[in-house]
């Protein structure tokens, strides 16, 4: 495997966590992306943007572009759920913590190979006692 198909599967792996943690890092990563780096470069910049405590507005992004994946192929109860959870998280009636156990429902139940390889599903504890 060359260096730089590394760093794209470094990348498609963490990407839709660095969003949830920090907008402009993942801007700052892709721009960084577009010229000559390195592996140990781009790892530093994912994990300083996933030491960034994220923003209800960067949950949101998030998750919106994850939701994309689903959209067109959900029932409509899972785009009321979508819709409810999105909402309640907003006025704090919902944690992270449940939204992305919904984005890891959705991915297994449509077996989106994308979303279910992303970091933040592949990582997330299914259960409390993890």
């Amino acid at each position: 495997m060359s260096r730089r198909h590394e760093i794209e599967v470094l990348w498609k792996t963490y990407k839709y966590e660095v969003m949830w943690h920090h907008q402009n890092s993942y801007n700052r990563i892709r721009t960084t992306l577009k010229g000559d780096c390195n592996y140990d470069e781009v790892k530093a910049l994912i994990d300083q943007a996933l030491a960034i405590e994220p923003t209800k507005g960067s949950v949101i992004n998030a998750l919106s572009h994850m939701w994309g994946y689903f959209k067109k192929v959900c029932r409509p109860s899972e785009k009321h759920l979508y819709e409810s959870l999105k909402a309640h998280y907003l006025l704090g009636q919902v944690e992270e913590r449940t939204l992305i156990l919904f984005l890891y429902c959705m991915a297994m139940t449509y077996d989106v190979q994308y979303i279910k390889a992303s970091s933040i599903i592949k990582n997330f504890p299914k259960t409390d006692d993890e």
